[in-house]
């Protein structure tokens, strides 16, 4: 799993031109996203979400009397755990970062966390790695996520149906941790429901032709085909071969096809499909389209807000423990994720710094509603969408 090391960019956000050493006045937080492979068109959007975090840090005086805070990109590729292994393995032993924002897949995540998080005591949290899995990874409290659990995705998924009268499905999932994860957690409450899944069948990311998957889908029948897989992959692949066959005409989606490529492809088609993605309401999300909207970031984006989130706790929790380790981070994020403590929300983390400086309690809200439970999981909340002339429409929030 240590063979690939991926091409990386890294981006300073740093006022000034100093560069810090071991204990300078620079603090490395490595950024590790896929921004090549299944998410690429996502990735970009999320890290300058997470940039801008940063840069809100940066613009404010830094952390711990001025020190800066740097970004160092690294790409996991969302699916090969070898790369992602030795992109994180340089990130920390090369660039020396203290934190890692990411990773972003379920599967690259657990390799990133295990092959070298844990083995070097770097904290990370991850904005949109879901699997029920990494629950019980083995993290040393190292390891922490901003967006939910597929475990409470698959339960939400299930409900959708259920409020919409669906009783039979037929079910495609991308084979891999995500997508295994992700399809056991809404089969298992689907059924619970009453529900009758058809057919589960996992497809290959990458592929020309998905007629024969489709095919044996269509057989199997069902009135929705549920399609749990990533928008710059195979998803959109066994989509519109199930619309030119005429096996399906209708689709509920997972967290991983929430994207604008796929309604510039395919919009069209697929009036009446349906899905939930992790979001948001309330004040911090309206700050968050606010700053976002005003650095011309497309917040919108998915996992933007997560990624803003982690970024932001990762910086607050150095403050909070008074020292920009890796250790003090790792203890911290708990600490100022949820109560007690002043309320800080998107554009206020200046205030939540000078608020920790001076020895006070910060409740990070931030754009997601920020609660962290148990292992270092995040409550979250879910957006039901249905899509209406090419475009996602807002339905309700679970």
């Amino acid at each position: 799993m240590k063979k690939l090391l991926m091409a990386a960019s890294a981006s300073a956000l740093v006022a000034g031109a100093a560069h810090a050493e071991a204990h300078g006045d620079t603090v490395k937080i490595g950024v590790i996203l896929g921004f090549t492979g299944p998410i690429e068109s996502l990735t970009p959007q999320m890290a300058d979400a997470a940039e801008l975090a940063m840069t809100e840090v940066n613009d404010a005086g830094g952390v711990l009397e001025g020190m800066m805070l740097e970004s160092v990109r690294a790409d996991s590729t969302c699916i090969d755990n070898g790369a992602a292994t030795a992109a994180a393995e340089r990130l920390v032993t090369g660039d020396g970062v203290v934190a890692i924002m990411g990773a972003d897949c379920s599967g690259v995540t657990g390799a990133v966390l295990a092959n070298v998080a844990v083995p070097n005591g770097v904290p990370m949290i991850s904005p949109s790695a879901t699997s029920p899995g990494l629950t019980t990874a083995e993290d040393n409290g190292l390891f922490f996520r901003t967006a939910p659990s597929d475990a409470r995705q698959g339960a939400v998924l299930a409900d959708i149906l259920a409020d919409k009268g669906i009783t039979e499905v037929a079910v495609t999932f991308t084979n891999n941790d995500y997508g295994k994860g992700l399809s056991n957690s809404f089969i298992s409450s689907f059924e619970e429901d009453g529900g009758i899944v058809t057919i589960s069948a996992a497809h290959e990311d990458g592929k020309a032709d998905y007629s024969a998957e489709v095919a044996a889908m269509a057989s199997a029948g069902g009135e929705v085909l549920v399609v749990l897989g990533y928008a710059d992959q195979g998803g959109p692949g066994v989509i519109r071969s199930a619309l030119d066959s005429g096996a399906f005409d209708t689709f509920m989606m997972g967290d991983g096809m929430f994207a604008d490529s796929l309604m510039e492809s395919l919009g069209s088609d697929m009036e009446g499909s349906f899905g939930a993605v992790p979001w948001s309401q309330g004040a911090g999300a309206e700050a968050f389209t606010e700053i976002t909207e005003a650095a011309g970031i497309n917040g919108d984006s998915s996992f933007t807000r997560e990624s803003y989130d982690a970024a932001a706790l990762l910086a607050l929790a150095m403050e909070a423990g008074g020292a920009a380790d890796s250790a003090t981070i790792a203890e911290n994020v708990l600490a100022v994720a949820n109560a007690p403590g002043e309320e800080i929300l998107p554009g206020e983390l200046g205030r939540g710094l000078e608020i920790l400086a001076e020895g006070g309690e910060i409740d990070y809200v931030g754009a997601t509603n920020v609660e962290l439970i148990g292992p270092g999981e995040a409550a979250g909340t879910y957006r039901e969408y249905t899509v209406t002339d090419g475009d996602y429409e807002t339905v309700q929030f679970r």
